[in-house]
């Protein structure tokens, strides 16, 4: 009987280690495991196309207005620069506000581009101000035929970069209205007449 308990407990005592042991290499398959998909992240982490290009073609929204346009943009020394065209004849000798909004979906009248593209979550402002949106781009002046331009340039934004700079699926979307770089989200810009989706060329 004695010898029966002696080898119960030498069973046991090896049943225990072995469970200990299993259970060490398990944690250290896990912090492996855990150390691969750390550098899997790393290595996959999206890169800005340094000289890439990108562009939207702009059309119209509301049935009532008739919008065309393009938004072009080209990387180069580390930073983007946007080259705007519209041509809104209904809106001849006025100004309209353009920016970049988080969705790039045109559908429901523009509305499925949801809200500002807002990566930093920053307050709603004028571009270059202590606090804007990434995509606050600002007011565009047409002339007597409806026709206006504008260029930007800035670091902010990458072709195929992070999340928090990537311009990529974002819509450019233009209002019938000013941004008065002060009401909140929005700039109360008016209604969604223009909308083009950016993609890479």
């Amino acid at each position: 009987m004695k010898n029966f308990k002696q080898l119960f407990s030498i069973g046991s005592l090896a049943i225990a280690t072995a469970f200990i042991f299993t259970a060490c290499n398990n944690a250290e398959e896990k912090k492996e495991g855990e150390k691969k998909d750390e550098k899997t992240e790393v290595k996959d982490a999206p890169k800005a196309d340094e000289n890439g290009k990108a562009s939207a073609t702009l059309s119209g929204t509301q049935p009532d207005t008739t919008l065309t346009g393009t938004a072009d943009f080209s990387a180069a020394g580390g930073k983007v620069k946007l080259s705007l065209m519209l041509n809104i004849p209904k809106m001849a000798n006025k100004s309209v506000a353009v920016h970049l909004h988080e969705m790039g979906d045109c559908g429901d009248m523009g509305k499925m581009a949801h809200g500002h593209w807002n990566p930093t979550n920053k307050q709603h402002g004028k571009w270059g101000s202590a606090s804007f949106h990434s995509g606050d781009i600002g007011n565009v002046t047409l002339d007597a035929t409806g026709k206006g331009t504008m260029e930007l340039e800035t670091d902010l934004w990458t072709i195929g970069g992070d999340e928090k700079t990537n311009i990529l699926n974002k819509s450019v979307i233009v209002h019938n209205g000013m941004d008065d770089f002060t009401t909140q989200p929005t700039g109360n810009a008016g209604t969604r007449i223009g909308c083009g989706v950016i993609m890479k060329k």
